[in-house]
């Protein structure tokens, strides 16, 4: 192993930050041998999101339901109304979106797909296309079900790992201007924006392209519907990197831009500091009608979307801390401890770094290795076989395949994304996990690649099995 790196504050010459809390419970955490980790990595046929937790070390996976919630938030779950018909939980949730996000009208879900389910149904025609700021896996799908094409319209620098572009989750706004040219904007039921753009590399997008992209929509007869998922870490950066904005909080911030979209939906199981939950909103009353009737079909009543009435009122306290400017500074603050050791090492990795997440350049860490050997799969299973910690990929077998050729999507951005849960691990295990991944890129001549041996029809990378080559 290195030696112990410096912490970032010494590296920079600057005082170091900690954690704005203290822990009050913990979770034991056991550590397995190699062999042990050989033997649930066959098990799980090299997919990472297969393996039991119980053979996990540092689970990083990903930061959905994975955060720890405040005791604020579990004394909410306390006063849970668990009436089946209006539920005053449900109405301290709406109060708390339309305080920090804007919208007029509140559907809950069970969780974010949930809520891309009802949006793709109600707004969607077979033969539509929808414009993006590069897909999602499950939001593309549900736009593909639903009848629609998906087509990104990102800006070129976001597909390119090392590029320093401080947003590049913006839209092309010439690229979507060819599209309604192309299709007509009467074949474009709304652009699909993301905040902090996953498969990017968690990218934010900018004040003023938002505002742009609002007013060319605007101009067509166009909707912007925004998955505001991550949306307060992208209002850290536009407050860190945006002329104008450097006095803003990020509860403005936020505001702001959401008023750039005519509705939202989230998975409330990132941001908003809970375990299980989502939501849709809108400020259309005639949409909303549809979707209030389609949600008891699919979710639960329009009070309560699927959702236990403690779990909305723990997300609605969660939706008031998660634009605390401490916690916000906090979240993004440790994944970019974790980048900072990487790239002093000269690890490959999409720059700069994002808000949730460290996305390896799997393509730079085995140059020698075919996209169709999945190499960013590959290197997931190399970091657990390593050290226990798991990844997930985010490259070839995410991006899933053409409809129309059978082959697989090519995607440019071949990526391992170590994902940060909120409020859940400190620094040193930051140091751990940048220790293994530095031991992995050491040897990573000896890696061979995967192939795929089970393959199911939907979002194949949750559930496809791989063998070593």
């Amino acid at each position: 192993m290195p030696d112990r790196p410096l912490t970032s504050g010494q590296q920079h010459g600057r005082r170091s930050w900690a954690e704005p809390w203290k822990i009050k419970m913990v979770e034991p955490l056991s550590v397995t041998t190699r062999e042990q980790r050989q033997a649930a990595l066959d098990g799980a046929g090299y997919n990472t999101f297969l393996l039991r937790s119980e053979d996990v070390y540092i689970d990083l996976l990903t930061d959905s339901g994975t955060s720890a919630m405040s005791d604020r938030q579990w004394a909410g779950m306390m006063v849970g109304d668990e009436a089946y018909a209006g539920s005053r939980n449900f109405y301290a949730l709406e109060e708390a979106v339309k305080a920090h996000y804007g919208y007029r009208h509140l559907i809950p879900t069970h969780q974010g797909r949930g809520a891309e389910h009802l949006l793709s149904r109600t707004t969607i025609k077979p033969g539509q296309f929808v414009p993006g700021n590069m897909y999602f896996t499950t939001t593309r799908l549900h736009q593909e079900l639903a009848g629609a094409t998906f087509v990104d319209v990102i800006i070129d620098e976001a597909h390119d790992p090392a590029n320093l572009h401080p947003f590049k989750g913006n839209v092309d706004l010439d690229r979507l201007r060819a599209l309604f040219a192309r299709v007509g904007p009467e074949n474009v039921p709304y652009v699909s924006l993301a905040g902090t753009v996953n498969m990017a590399g968690g990218q934010p997008v900018s004040m003023a392209n938002a505002r742009e992209l609002y007013a060319l929509a605007q101009e067509h007869g166009v909707k912007v519907y925004l998955d505001a998922t991550r949306m307060v870490e992208n209002a850290l950066f536009i407050k860190e990197r945006e002329e104008g904005y450097a006095e803003h909080s990020i509860a403005q911030i936020l505001l702001e831009f959401c008023g750039y979209t005519d509705g939202g939906w989230i998975s409330a199981k990132k941001d908003s500091l809970v375990n299980i939950g989502g939501w849709l909103a809108v400020n259309d009353d005639e949409l909303f009608e549809e979707l209030r009737n389609q949600v008891v079909i699919f979710e639960g009543l329009h009070t309560y979307g699927g959702l236990a009435g403690r779990d909305m009122q723990a997300m609605a306290i969660g939706i008031v801390e998660s634009v605390q400017e401490e916690h916000v500074r906090s979240r993004v603050g440790q994944v970019r401890y974790l980048g900072e050791l990487l790239e002093s090492w000269g690890i490959p990795m999409v720059l700069p770094v994002g808000g949730h997440a460290i996305f390896l350049d799997a393509r730079a860490f085995y140059p020698h290795l075919p996209q169709d050997v999945f190499p960013s799969q590959t290197l997931a299973a190399e970091l657990y076989l390593d050290s226990g910690i798991r990844s997930m990929e985010r490259g070839i077998a995410s991006a899933g395949r053409d409809p129309e050729t059978g082959d697989h999507n090519r995607p440019k951005l071949e990526l391992t994304r170590l994902t940060i849960p909120r409020r859940v691990y400190t620094q040193a295990h930051m140091d751990v996990t940048a220790e293994a991944v530095k031991a992995v890129y050491d040897a990573r001549a000896q890696a061979r690649g995967l192939e795929m041996v089970y393959e199911p029809k939907y979002l194949r990378f949750f559930q496809a099995r791989f063998a070593p080559l």
